[in-house]
């Protein structure tokens, strides 16, 4: 039985955002991949969707100017042949403020002959903000129905 796609590439990347060695990840990816990232894009310009090889080495090149990952871990995942889905815990470190970040993820990747060609994630959007701007968000209180 060979490695699943998904342990390569997520090695590969968490290697890149480290290190900033970009080599081996830049053969795992495939060059027409799709990759969306779906956030708070006015924060984070570096999320959002993007098409292509290139697109996709620029965003994980912002992603290693920004951060550092601590740790991760997962909390569930399922592996198909060319496809695998997963939660993700993160520990990061904004690198502009020492500041440590906590997330949470949920990555929905597909893979063509061992390279990815198409990656979604959701992020839990409002912790991060709260973290990012380092104070709770304090919202309206919904009216109650009944």
């Amino acid at each position: 039985m060979t490695e699943h796609s998904l342990w390569r590439f997520s090695r590969a990347l968490h290697r890149a955002i480290n290190d900033r060695h970009f080599e081996d990840i830049e053969a795992l990816i495939d060059e027409d991949v799709e990759w969306a990232i779906y956030g708070p894009i006015d924060m984070f310009p570096f999320l959002g969707a993007r098409q292509g090889k290139a697109a996709v080495l620029q965003v994980i090149r912002q992603l290693a100017d920004n951060f550092r990952v601590r740790r991760f871990e997962r909390e569930s995942i399922m592996l198909g042949v060319d496809s695998a889905s997963s939660m993700l815990r993160y520990s990061l470190t904004a690198l502009d403020s020492d500041r440590p970040i906590s997330l949470r993820v949920a990555q929905f990747a597909q893979f063509r002959a061992d390279r990815l060609i198409s990656l979604r994630v959701l992020v839990d959007t409002f912790d991060l903000v709260e973290q990012a701007l380092g104070r709770a968000i304090h919202l309206p209180k919904m009216a109650s129905v009944g």
